[in-house]
């Protein structure tokens, strides 16, 4: 669509954005409006994720409207998220905050006819930057602290060997492997983000078991999205892959029990 910005993920977005409206696969929390709105977006979809515990796949739509930036959530069973293409071509609005209500953007509209309504929207202020954090927690029964990510664009090749929780969904970013981790982990644990159409949710799984790398996501009802110490503290395990299995993973089973984990 033209002047519509499609984004696999809001990390894409910059200063070229300003003005403009996107259409983003990465879900619709805290740390995404933050991103969208530093980038100067005047409008933005992203995708509800499930919308999940406290509703934190949308809590960034919501806060947008707060400061005046029209902003929507797409329904995660209608298109994949962290696929903006997707999300153009079948795609439909499962949430609109006040400022795209205005424009005509409503509850069960097409991603593209959003889209289309959102491109005549005004730039509106700013949120204030939204800290993802990166954090070693102990647990007792490990040798080695694990690492807490946010978002998974936190992480690093050099934090390869290293148990790797993340509040990121567990889609595949753009639908390319190579951006499934940046790091070669020793076990790594995403948000299902509601799992949703075409299991999109769980991309990353089969991505990373192809190179043998263990992987999990946890429920969203479970644990905010976005949130990595939600994940841990909260999180229910709802899917696994291959490696994870073998390493004592098992569905059902809460992130914060180690006594599973076989080193």
């Amino acid at each position: 669509m033209r002047d519509v910005l499609l984004l696999a993920s809001i990390t894409d977005a910059d200063s070229a954005a300003a003005r403009g409206c996107a259409v983003c696969g990465s879900h619709g929390g805290m740390a995404a409006a933050s991103i969208a709105a530093r980038a100067g977006l005047a409008s933005v979809v992203l995708n509800d994720a499930g919308i999940g515990r406290d509703r934190a796949g949308i809590a960034g739509v919501r806060a947008l409207g707060q400061v005046g930036i029209a902003a929507a959530a797409a329904d995660a069973m209608t298109c994949r998220i962290g696929n903006a293409e997707d999300m153009i071509a079948r795609g439909r609005i499962s949430y609109a905050n006040e400022p795209a209500v205005q424009l005509g953007v409503e509850a069960g509209s097409t991603v593209s006819e959003a889209a289309r309504l959102l491109q005549s929207a005004s730039p509106g202020g700013v949120l204030p930057a939204e800290s993802e954090a990166r954090q070693d927690r102990h647990v007792e029964s490990l040798s080695e602290p694990l690492l807490l990510a946010d978002s998974a664009s936190l992480i690093a090749p050099e934090d390869a060997g290293r148990i790797i929780i993340t509040g990121s969904h567990g889609g595949l970013v753009g639908g390319d492997p190579t951006r499934a981790l940046k790091a070669k982990a020793s076990f790594a644990v995403f948000n299902d983000a509601g799992i949703g159409i075409d299991r999109a949710g769980l991309g990353r799984l089969s991505a990373l078991e192809a190179q043998g790398i263990p992987a999990a996501t946890v429920s969203h009802w479970t644990a905010r999205i976005g949130d990595a110490a939600s994940a841990l503290e909260t999180g229910i395990l709802s899917c696994i892959n291959g490696p994870a299995a073998e390493r004592g993973a098992e569905v059902g089973r809460p992130l914060a029990d180690w006594s599973w984990w076989r080193d």
